[in-house]
């Protein structure tokens, strides 16, 4: 590896490394007690390596995951791009980057969650995001550029000063509430929505990856390399502040008042720890820091998602698409932290299946070229599949690794195999006719 690669590797991980992020696996850490380790390797698995690999499949098709869908059905990149682009923008994202703000900045000072302050907060955060979004520059992308290392060097900070407090204690989490922490760890790890990122912004990712790689070296090598160093470094975030959450003693009490007020339990695990290692000016900065990083975010997602459905439907234009998805996010940011990211999990069982399979079998495509039928037939059977699992139709509860959550892996299989049967049976029939 030479210096560009890493370069490049911690580029990749900037993109992926949100502050939002950063509430998860505090959370995850604590309710998995003794069964840690599986319950971060699940996470760590959809959280980190299935959205960098996401960017592997999509270097080796030109125009990334948007042309590689087209060529398998028009209608399966506009619905399935079109709901992503929904998820990680206005629905979901964009307004958990609001609330994650509000709860790491302003909660803590004011004792509990308030839909004044909320609503206060919120629309200045918006009026902001909404107010650059409509005149982007390249003053967003600078902020990002030194929010992401300030934020990065705080979270190793704070992982070295609590490592020092909480290693010489003898608490020990000995939780055994997760029946299965591997598979709830996996599931969790969808929250980071980092897989659906990776098909949205695969192309943007490429470029820069493009940009920044060395002239002399193969460019799938250097995204390769590039991808290993920003797995290791997402990889080591997400299980040190998760090995804080479970080795953080709180009592009850202190549960039953974090539920009482409000507060996402991932959010007070952080603050808290700040506020053990740095006093409460450096749980201050903290929250400045991450609601400036959670700023930088909402920004590039408005501008992203109104500029995709600009480039679909060009009718309506990009100002009225900034508006709209602004409003959108604003709404349902004044909703809470924890009613977003509830409401949020429905949406993300149905999409990750789905967008796990159109990788995997553009995976398998590079090998084994696979025929648009049974591309196309596997994509829509897992999307029928997990539609019937989240909406606990009793068809599904038979179904092979229900219990694991992967019901939808068989029919992804299936269908690719009548696909191609169908697809060898039609390239046949003119010989039969012939003979």
């Amino acid at each position: 590896m030479n210096k560009n690669t890493f370069i490049v590797g911690f580029m990749l991980f900037a993109i992926f490394f949100g502050a939002g992020n950063l509430i998860f696996p505090p959370k995850l850490g604590f309710e998995s007690g003794l069964g840690f380790w599986p319950a971060i390797l699940g996470f760590v698995t959809t959280g980190v390596g299935l959205p960098l690999l996401g960017i592997l499949v999509a270097t080796r098709y030109e125009g990334g995951y948007k042309k590689a869908l087209e060529d398998i059905h028009p209608w399966i990149s506009i619905l399935l791009l079109g709901a992503i682009y929904l998820t990680i923008g206005p629905f979901f994202a964009i307004p958990r980057t609001a609330a994650t703000a509000f709860d790491m900045a302003v909660i803590p000072f004011i004792g509990g969650a308030d839909t004044v302050a909320l609503f206060l907060f919120t629309l200045v955060y918006f009026g902001i995001t909404l107010w650059v979004s409509l005149n982007p520059t390249k003053m967003v992308d600078r902020i990002g550029a030194i929010l992401t290392p300030v934020l990065l060097i705080a979270i190793i900070a704070l992982v070295v000063r609590m490592a020092t407090i909480l290693m010489g204690g003898e608490y020990i989490n000995t939780s055994t509430g997760m029946n299965n922490p591997l598979v709830t760890g996996f599931i969790e790890g969808y929250q980071t929505m980092d897989v659906l990122a990776s098909f949205a912004f695969s192309v943007v990712v490429m470029n820069a990856i493009r940009a920044k790689s060395d002239k002399n070296s193969s460019f799938i090598k250097q995204a390769t390399l590039a991808s290993i160093v920003a797995a290791m470094a997402l990889a080591f975030i997400y299980i040190a502040i998760g090995w804080i959450g479970n080795n953080m003693p709180l009592s009850t009490q202190t549960l039953a008042e974090v539920s009482e007020k409000g507060q996402n339990l991932g959010v007070f695990i952080l603050n808290e720890s700040t506020t053990q290692s740095f006093g409460a000016l450096g749980r201050s900065l903290l929250g400045l820091i991450v609601t400036l990083a959670c700023l930088t975010t909402a920004i590039g997602l408005v501008v992203a998602t109104s500029s995709y459905f600009n480039s679909i439907f060009p009718r309506i234009s990009y100002r009225n698409y900034a508006i709209l998805f602004t409003l959108i996010g604003f709404g349902l940011a004044n909703q809470g932290l924890n009613a977003v990211i509830s409401k949020s999990v429905p949406v993300l069982l149905v999409l990750y299946p789905i967008s796990m399979t159109a990788m995997l079998l553009l995976l398998v495509n590079l090998v084994m070229p696979l025929p648009k039928l049974a591309k196309g037939l596997s994509i829509v059977l897992v999307a029928i599949i997990s539609i019937l699992s989240v909406m606990g139709s009793p068809l599904i509860d038979n179904l092979p690794l229900k219990a694991y959550s992967m019901e939808w892996l068989p029919f992804a299989i299936l269908g690719c195999v009548i696909g191609l049967i169908i697809a060898k049976v039609r390239a046949n029939q003119p010989l039969n006719k012939a003979v």
